[in-house]
Parts: C-alpha cells; structure tokens; sequence
C-alpha cells in the first residue's frame, strides 16, 4: 500500500524541484540576451550607394521641373497674347482661346500631382534596394553575434535602455564601408 502522505510529500517535492528548474532556466535565458543598437540613418548614409542614388533622384527631379517650366512658360505666353488681344477677337476665336488656357491650365494641374506621385515612385525604386541591403547587413551581424534584439537608435524613440553594443562598425565591416 502506498501511503496518501508519502505520494502528497512526493508530488510537493517533485513540483518544488520543476519550479526550481523553471525559474533557474528562466533566469539563464534572461542572463543571456544581448542587445545592440545601430544608427540605421547614418548607416544609409554612409552607403555609397546613397549618393548615387541621391544624384538619380535629383536628376529625375530636375528633369520634371524642366517639363514643369516649359509648360507654365507656354501657359504664359498664350495668356499675355489672350489678354493683349481679347478686346479685338471675333467671339468665337476669344472663346476657343479661353478653352485652351483652362485646358492648358487643367494639364499644368494634373502634371504636378502625376509629378509628385512620380518623385516618390522613383525614390522608393532608387532607395528600397539600399535599404534591403542595409537591413540584411544588420540582421546577418545581428545573427553572427548572437544578438537578441537591435534597437534603431535613429528615431530617438528609446527614452532608456540598458547597455547595449553599437554594431554600426560591424555592419559597416560587412557592407565594405570604411
């Protein structure tokens, strides 16, 4: 016969024993974690791809301001040679030259917003392959080195955090940057 004290005694000893265990384990896992931050803004721009990447987005820029400019430019003109002219214009003429200044207006218009949208798409096209690289670099250190977690201390969003290793050098090491 197997006595209910004994087996109570047993069950206790064997729960206090497991939760030894848990909370030693708990506080090994805790012990090993290793944190690391990294500035990832001056991290991209210590990249030289950035800079090319810049001089494209500039150039392509330029290039729409250019278009943009010629078209006020023409808009300019027709509208000093409506004004100029209005008082001796037949009705009909005066009235297709007042349709083709809004026209052209309307176009200037939808230019600059197509222009705007353009300018960002370009600059997710020119920059989303550095900043791929970037956080691949980041993460490939983060996992040589055994980091639990990196922190961005670009955003200054961490009031407080404990010491923890800039990696920047490192990922800099492995991006070829000097």
């Amino acid at each position: 016969q197997i006595n209910p004290n004994t087996m109570t005694k047993f069950f206790k000893y064997t729960i206090l024993i497991l939760s030894g265990i848990v909370i030693q384990s708990t506080v090994l896992n805790a012990q090993a974690l290793k944190f690391g931050h990294v500035n990832s803004a001056d991290l991209i721009q210590a990249m030289p791809e950035t800079k090319g990447a810049d001089t494209a987005l500039v150039k392509y820029r330029k290039s729409l301001e250019d278009q943009m400019k010629t078209m006020t430019a023409e808009y300019q003109g027709k509208l000093q040679s409506y004004q100029s002219q209005s008082e001796t214009m037949a009705e009909a003429i005066r009235k297709t030259k007042e349709k083709e200044l809004e026209d052209l207006g309307q176009r200037i218009q939808d230019f600059q917003q197509t222009a705007q949208e353009s300018i960002q798409k370009k600059k997710e096209e020119l920059y989303s392959p550095i900043l791929k690289k970037a956080e691949t670099a980041i993460k490939t250190i983060a996992k040589e080195k055994s980091y639990s977690y990196i922190f961005d201390t670009s955003g200054g969003v961490v009031l407080f955090a404990q010491e923890s290793d800039d990696i920047m050098s490192a990922v800099k090491a492995k991006l070829g940057i000097k």
